[in-house]
């Protein structure tokens, strides 16, 4: 070989290393989108395209999945497959560009969630009896009811499994499992029409097939067009006619009923599952509104139970008091209950907007009716027989589940804002299901609220929230904290003595920690006990959650760990004299200071020990913070 072509050859390999660092083509195949295409044209709204686009991403990332094992392509081919995806749209939307008009980053398309890429990585992290259950409802026809029970074991997967840190917000945590489905699981794979419309709120349905049916409709028409005319004429009269005859019998009953679609709701139904139910179909569900089908009581109205004619029994939720003008608010809670799913929150099934000249406005959604009632019934209503250890440690998980995915796993996070017993709903198994979004509010990522008006229920709301408006995700930490010494306990949060002076719960539990007899808290006459080490666990979590101190609260994320495993609960640091507290304990409590012998932090019967004194506890709030979260993340 001469030494130019040695030169040469080595010139080859040096560029054949060179060019894949720098750019390759890119592997995935939007083609697939063009027949969507024709629906994000239709919509003038960015933030509406730029999620069309993401569900449409992840279809291509589904397929490319299916072929390659990879959710991702190359780092290397980001460039590329942003140009490749930027002609396709710009064929419908020309003046849209997906990085600037999104806020996307280039390198968004290849990094993820939690650094997993490949199908080995997803299977790994997923216990196999839960990809299973995936197997189980997911490998089939996702249309109707098959797409909920399908949703709610990949919102299981999320909650649990996929909850670590993700670039941006192209491949979302949420949306690995969906992905996943679409392209590993189901037989009929992403492009299937019920595929994609459960999974991906993707709709081919009329686009394309109009094609396949005009040149049979152009023979047919020619064939028969004389017939057709003729015949049409006559209908057309007779049709005519009886629509004549029928508006003149409405004037003469001067009854107008008139339901309408109103902004928000007709984008919603188009997007999920939810049914629109006429209020003919709502007044024969609950007897005209009947009151022995009131089966619960709120701020906002009264809750029916309802008879569908297919025998499914369902609850209302009949807003009060309302108007056009609040349409916004019930817009919001329809958006905020139908965006999340979860085994552990109340699935939303339909709603109803309605305007009768008796009536008045009528707003009014519709749930699976849970048979055992509401946490309230169980523990202070008319339920007689008292829960089990089992039962309540099941309830208990349940219900932070349910929380920790509204606040890490729906986009953005929701805090609830009124947790208490009368929003925590039992199915036929006591799973605990987390209801009653209305005061829900969403929360970007890193923001700390401050609200004008406080909502919420008088004994489950944070200090921080009553007294400065400072709504965060902890506030809802202290309401499960109260809610879970509720459930320990079978005691209320706030209850009065015989001396007219009002009792708080939290402080009750608190002074039983602190004296070492965490299982007084247990309730008297519980059957079925647990094992004391447990149940003194879940005490000291419920006086830990409900910490008069933000920086004290763990996380809800954190408390489901402390729940599933066997970490201990980290010591609980002193608290501040309760507003309601008489002049005796406050001079108890001074005393013991003043000797030394109080303590910065609780000790108990299990080994939680005291390392601090209460000076020194003063001004260790954001150490104490940050030793929190570091033991609970080891």
């Amino acid at each position: 070989m001469s030494q130019f072509s040695l030169f040469f050859f080595y010139l080859l390999c040096f560029c054949s290393i060179l060019v894949p660092c720098s750019s390759q083509q890119c592997p995935m195949n939007f083609t697939i989108l063009r027949n969507f295409g024709q629906h994000a044209s239709k919509n003038s709204d960015n933030s509406i395209n730029c999620r069309y686009i993401l569900q449409g991403l992840r279809l291509v990332q589904s397929e490319y999945l299916k072929k390659t094992g990879y959710f991702l392509p190359p780092l290397n081919s980001s460039q590329s497959c942003w140009d490749t995806y930027q002609n396709l749209v710009s064929e419908f939307l020309p003046n849209f560009t997906i990085l600037k008009n999104c806020g996307f980053q280039k390198n968004w398309i290849s990094q993820g969630c939690m650094n997993i890429t490949s199908k080995s990585e997803f299977e790994k992290l997923v216990p196999g009896t839960l990809l299973q259950d995936v197997y189980t409802y997911c490998n089939q026809s996702l249309a109707d009811s098959n797409c909920a029970s399908c949703n709610t074991r990949l919102s299981q997967v999320q909650a649990s499994y996929l909850n670590g840190s993700q670039v941006g917000n192209v491949t979302e945590c949420s949306m690995y499992p969906a992905i996943y489905v679409a392209g590993l699981v189901n037989q009929f794979g992403p492009l299937d029409d019920d595929t994609t419309q459960c999974l991906f709120s993707l709709d081919l349905t009329g686009v394309g097939a109009g094609t396949k049916k005009h040149n049979k409709g152009v023979i047919v028409g020619v064939s028969v067009g004389l017939g057709i005319g003729l015949f049409g004429l006559i209908g057309g009269l007779v049709f005519w006619f009886m629509r004549h005859k029928k508006l003149k019998r409405k004037k003469k009953k001067r009854v107008k009923i008139m339901t309408r679609a109103f902004s928000g709701l007709e984008s919603i139904g188009h997007s999920t599952t939810l049914v629109r139910y006429t209020i003919d179909e709502i007044k024969k569900a609950t007897r005209n509104f009947h009151r022995d089908n009131i089966v619960g009581k709120g701020g906002y109205g009264n809750v029916y139970k309802g008879v569908l004619p297919d025998g499914t029994e369902i609850a209302l939720k009949r807003f009060k008091n309302c108007s056009a003008s609040g349409d916004p608010s019930f817009t919001h809670e329809v958006e905020v209950i139908a965006s999340v799913r979860h085994v552990n929150l109340l699935a939303l099934r339909g709603y109803c907007t309605a305007t009768t000249p008796y009536e008045g406005h009528q707003r009014i959604i519709v749930c699976d009716l849970m048979r055992n009632g509401s946490l309230h019934d169980h523990l202070f209503g008319s339920v007689q027989k008292k829960l089990s250890w089992a039962i309540r440690q099941k309830i208990a998980l349940g219900m932070a589940r349910g929380l920790a995915y509204l606040h890490y796993g729906a986009q953005p996070s929701i805090i609830h804002r009124d947790i208490k017993a009368g929003n925590i709903l039992l199915d036929e198994e006591f799973d605990a299901k987390v209801a009653d979004f209305g005061l829900a509010k969403f929360a970007p990522e890193g923001v700390t609220h401050l609200s004008t008006r406080v909502a919420g229920t008088l004994g489950y709301v944070a200090p921080e929230y009553a007294l400065y408006g400072q709504l965060t995700e902890r506030s809802d930490v202290y309401s499960f904290g109260v809610l879970l010494l509720e459930l320990l306990s079978g005691k209320k949060a706030l209850t009065s003595t015989t001396d007219n002076q009002t009792s708080l719960l939290t402080d009750w539990a608190w002074s039983q920690v602190r004296r070492g007899r965490a299982l007084n808290v247990i309730e008297e006459g519980m059957p079925d006990l647990g094992p004391p080490g447990i149940m003194e666990k879940y005490v000291l979590l419920g006086v830990l959650c409900s910490h008069p101190q933000l920086y004290a609260r763990p996380t809800m994320d954190q408390i489901v760990k402390i729940m599933e495993t066997n970490l201990p609960v980290p010591a609980i640091p002193d608290r501040p004299i309760s507003i309601v507290a008489e002049i005796s304990d406050i001079e108890r409590s001074a005393s013991s200071s003043g000797s030394g012998g109080g303590s910065g932090y609780l000790s108990s019967s299990t080994g939680y020990q005291a390392f601090t004194s209460e000076g020194h506890n003063q001004n260790c709030n954001q150490r104490r913070s940050d030793e929190l979260n570091h033991s609970l993340n080891q």
